[in-house]
């Protein structure tokens, strides 16, 4: 069993800045990609940025490309979400997840199907 924790999330004004925090439990989080993923009221779960186990490549979606920056710290478990520029369209809560294949998936994981543990996620809150 793995346990994720989320914080960071909060209210923040539009432009600008928070860092989600995502720690697990165990000790095989280093073998495993990890992903950020949001819901808004009302929408479906949406990819928001993913991150190989080893930290080398990354994927964002496109509406947080240049914006958002995911990274990893596997000597803490912990993976991050910096966001900047925040616009009120980011308002959502924030959930990580372990990727459920280990370190022999090449590519980031981009979809929630492929993603089996979750954190209990975080809100985010943009006013404009």
């Amino acid at each position: 069993q793995v346990q994720l924790v989320e914080s960071g999330g909060g209210l923040v004004q539009a432009g600008g800045s928070l860092r989600l925090s995502c720690t697990a439990s165990g000790r095989t989080f280093s073998r495993y990609g990890m992903g950020w993923f949001r819901q808004a009221p009302g929408k479906e779960r949406e990819f928001v940025a993913g991150i190989s186990w080893s930290g080398g490549t990354t994927l964002y979606a496109d509406s947080v490309k240049g914006r958002f920056t995911i990274s990893r710290d596997n000597a803490k478990n912990t993976v991050y979400l910096q966001m900047n520029s925040l616009k009120s369209e980011d308002t959502a809560v924030y959930y990580c997840a372990k990727d459920q294949q280990d370190f022999r998936r090449t590519v980031v994981a981009g979809t929630p199907n492929l993603y089996d543990y979750w954190g209990q996620g975080t809100q985010v809150t943009v006013s404009s």
